[in-house]
């Protein structure tokens, strides 16, 4: 009988075993799911920079200036809202703020996209970016958004140009945002936050 109890003891501890690393892999993998890494090509005629959050946003246009400032991309183009809050015009403050901390010389080769506020998907912001950009002759593109959200801008921009039947050639450009960290992503309340939200908005696009 204590023989068949250590034995049932030995097993149990060996499935807990077995459970707490299965769950430490995917724990760890969890956070790279969200992630789409690849390399932008050495040149791209412009970086498209989608809206955010402000701190993800900050990050968001320094990683397209420094593409830029690398001679990577040869313009960039920002999605602005009409209006910020207070009803002062984006553009204006956009401008503003760029031209403050990164020259005048680095702002000449920024163009502003306006995606009015009836537009709060990634999807519907990538169809007025579109819009945008026909009248430009672009035949590829970095998209420049959050690292959390690359995989699921990638998903929704290539479908896009598929509908579109467009020729253009893209690559996603992860910045490191405030909001999110993928390794022990699990260990800050806000990091866990942004992976659940977006986490679910991928599998909603996947599936």
């Amino acid at each position: 009988m204590g023989e068949k109890k250590n034995r049932r003891g030995i097993w149990l501890l060996g499935a807990l075993i077995i459970v707490a690393a299965v769950g430490a892999v995917f724990t760890n993998w969890a956070g790279f799911v969200l992630v789409a890494s690849g390399q932008v090509s050495s040149h791209v005629d412009a970086a498209v920079v989608l809206q955010g959050s402000t701190g993800g946003e900050k990050v968001r246009v320094a990683g397209a200036m420094d593409l830029l400032r690398q001679g990577i991309v040869e313009q960039v183009l920002i999605s602005i809202p009409p209006k910020l809050n207070w009803d002062e015009p984006a553009r204006t403050a956009a401008y503003a703020y760029l031209q403050r901390n990164y020259g005048e010389q680095a702002v000449r080769h920024v163009l502003f996209c306006e995606v009015g506020p009836s537009i709060n998907s990634t999807e519907g912001e990538a169809d007025a970016l579109y819009e945008c950009m026909q009248a430009l002759g672009w035949k590829s593109i970095v998209v420049v958004t959050s690292n959390y959200h690359t995989r699921r801008a990638q998903l929704l921009w290539r479908r896009m140009l598929r509908r579109r039947d467009s020729g253009i050639n893209l690559s996603i450009f992860g910045a490191p945002d405030p909001d999110f960290q993928a390794i022990g992503w699990w260990r800050k309340r806000l990091y866990a936050k942004t992976w659940l939200l977006e986490f679910t908005k991928l599998v909603w696009e996947l599936f």
